[in-house]
């Protein structure tokens, strides 16, 4: 199946993540659809990427010409249906099971048979929204890190009937984002939140408990442990009601109390203090 060439790559969602990844796939020669159901996301997003360009021309890391055309390949669409012929499909819309499954079923019904569904998700099963499909050899998991623009590396999850050939493909069109892509399996979480979230939560324990101020936790873990960002900035970064979600995720779907939200950070997020996007987390913006 590896002979269809990937040309045009459709994206859904034009949140944070969903215009990181058109603007990667653009920068790279895709043509690229950028799909969401809100209008005033999209004009949002080309804003974002149109500013993100700018500053790789700024720095001298981009030509004008190759800004101007990175953005010529850069179309958006409220509509589905605009996604019927492409050739490569990334989710990144709301991080809830469900709403994904419904998304996945009908991409199946929409696009080609050959066409890889893959989902940013950075922690719900792969092998479920697989399952919601036809074609559960030809869904697998892509999730980029905040910001794509910057950071390389891609966690690449493998669920249960994903196909050697799917996942292949996806290793090859990392390489062609200068991205480094790395296979996790399909368990709670995959690599990368299943080490970082318990990080998170325990740092959170500890402002909780009083062992230590926001500001004193992330100072050792960023002079101690030579993180380039303290947990606690990081998860105001995140979101703290992503950090909550995926750590209900792993709570869920592992069983094991050790992976129990604190209470700290339920009631913050219960208080709309979410971090950054709300202007108040553990720390003001």
């Amino acid at each position: 199946m590896t002979d269809h060439k990937i040309g045009i790559v459709g994206v859904i969602g034009a949140g944070t993540m969903g215009n990181g990844i058109a603007q990667v796939f653009a920068q790279h020669g895709f043509t690229v659809r950028l799909q969401d159901v809100a209008q005033p996301a999209l004009d949002r997003a080309r804003n974002t990427i149109e500013k993100s360009l700018g500053r790789f021309v700024e720095k001298g890391k981009m030509s004008a010409a190759d800004r101007d055309a990175a953005l010529g390949r850069l179309v958006t669409d409220t509509k589905l249906d605009a996604l019927a012929d492409v050739d490569y499909v990334v989710e990144a819309i709301v991080e809830d099971a469900d709403t994904k499954r419904a998304l996945f079923g009908r991409l199946d019904a929409l696009t080609q048979p050959h066409v890889i569904l893959s989902s940013n998700t950075s922690s719900i099963s792969i092998t479920t929204l697989g399952a919601a499909t036809k074609r559960p050899d030809r869904v697998l998991g892509m999730h980029f890190m905040n910001p794509v623009p910057l950071m390389t590396l891609v966690e690449l999850i493998r669920g249960q009937a994903s196909s050697d050939d799917a996942m292949s493909t996806a290793f090859d069109l990392c390489r062609r984002l200068g991205k480094t892509p790395v296979e996790a399996a399909d368990y709670p979480g995959f690599i990368a939140n299943r080490v970082l979230m318990p990080m998170i939560n325990e740092a959170i324990f500890a402002v909780m408990e009083g062992v230590g101020t926001p500001e004193s936790v992330d100072t050792v873990m960023r002079l101690g442990m030579n993180h380039p960002m303290g947990p606690l900035t990081l998860a105001d970064f995140i979101g703290l009601d992503v950090c909550l979600a995926i750590l209900n995720v792993l709570h869920d779907g592992l069983g094991d109390p050790k992976y129990r939200p604190c209470p700290l950070l339920r009631r913050m997020v219960a208080a709309g203090q979410l971090g950054r996007k709300s202007g108040q987390g553990f720390y003001t913006y």
